[in-house]
């Protein structure tokens, strides 16, 4: 135990699987630690490369590792699969995580701070709210089709129409108090938007890097706050944090014949999204300008369309953004 190196350690709810190695790559610790005792047991070890898949609560536990002194490096659960051998069991997994981990090409997971988990939670919570408006919404304008009542699409049509149907007397009062209740929890679900709107509007205010990404166009209040989240020190340049939102493109090359399809859409696909909505609307006002990321987005827009446009404006946009943030500098356009 005392000439422990490497040691990899399979996440789970109660049972954790543990496997260590020395410097010559024999196995030195395999087994079973207890949820209670886990930390204690790792207190015990000298200061060593602790790795772990990344998933529910791996964040957690690494800057707790992390306080005892030891070296944590996580990696997507995708890229420590090959490493298993023979068939799936707890211990092969934590086997060929102590053995992902040693790899100088393994692909790592950047940290999150208590500060960046608060931010992300705010905004998946947000997230929920929004995508249950939207369903309260459609199913409201579905049992309305159901009477003969249409309202055109779109949010705005529906605030605007919807006071004036709950007014009407042609509706049974048996399905106008159904009515009146799906409205009622639309519009505290608005409320509690608003509220989320409020905090993350409040913490670009106070963060000097959301100040700073805000001067990029096409970078909001709300791409912003989320952006400022992410620990971009993982990342060495703007492509490949790009890659890492999925903003590039795959390949399926062979025969040395390059093959580029559409984009991986790996990562965060919440922070993609935003990126691209802000594009579209960066890429909607940029014929009203002269600067080179306008003329370059037109030209794009010219060349390959309007969507394939808004998709590389916001490859554009993470890899400025990146800029932004690794050099603590505002955007200007040149």
């Amino acid at each position: 135990m005392k000439n422990v190196s490497v040691l990899g350690i399979d996440l789970a709810k109660n049972i954790f699987q543990l496997h260590g190695v020395n410097s010559n790559g024999d196995t030195v610790i395999k087994r079973k630690v207890k949820r209670s005792q886990l930390i204690a047991y790792i207190q015990k070890l000298p200061n060593c490369l602790i790795g772990i898949e990344a998933c529910g609560a791996s964040h957690y536990w690494a800057r707790e590792f992390k306080k005892l002194g030891h070296e944590v490096k996580m990696m997507p659960p995708q890229y420590v699969k090959p490493y298993v051998k023979t068939n799936k069991t707890d211990a092969a997994d934590a086997e060929a995580i102590c053995e992902a981990v040693t790899r100088k090409n393994m692909r790592f997971v950047p940290d999150k701070s208590i500060a960046s988990q608060d931010i992300q939670s705010m905004h998946r919570a947000r997230k929920r709210l929004v995508r249950n408006k939207t369903s309260l919404v459609n199913e409201m304008r579905g049992l309305l089709m159901e009477y003969g009542i249409f309202i055109p699409k779109a949010v705005r049509n529906f605030n605007k129409y919807m006071p004036k149907i709950m007014k009407e007397n042609n509706l049974t009062n048996s399905f106008k108090e159904t009515l009146q209740e799906l409205y009622e929890e639309y519009e505290f679900i608005k409320i509690k938007i608003e509220n989320y709107d409020l905090r993350i509007e409040k913490h670009t205010e106070e963060s000097p890097t959301c100040k700073r990404l805000l001067t990029v166009k096409g970078i909001g209040k709300l791409t912003a706050s989320i952006l400022s989240s992410i620990d971009i020190k993982e990342f060495n340049n703007g492509r490949e944090f790009a890659a890492w939102l999925g903003l590039t493109p795959r390949q399926h090359s062979s025969g040395g014949k390059d093959v580029f399809l559409g984009i991986s859409k790996r990562g965060d696909s919440y922070i993609r999204s935003l990126l691209v909505h802000g594009a579209r609307i960066a890429l909607h006002w940029s014929a009203r300008y002269d600067d080179k990321l306008s003329k370059w987005a037109q030209s794009v827009k010219e060349r390959r369309g309007h969507n394939k446009a808004c998709v590389a404006l916001a490859n554009k946009l993470a890899r400025i953004a990146f800029s932004v943030m690794r050099n603590n500098t505002e955007y200007k356009l040149a």
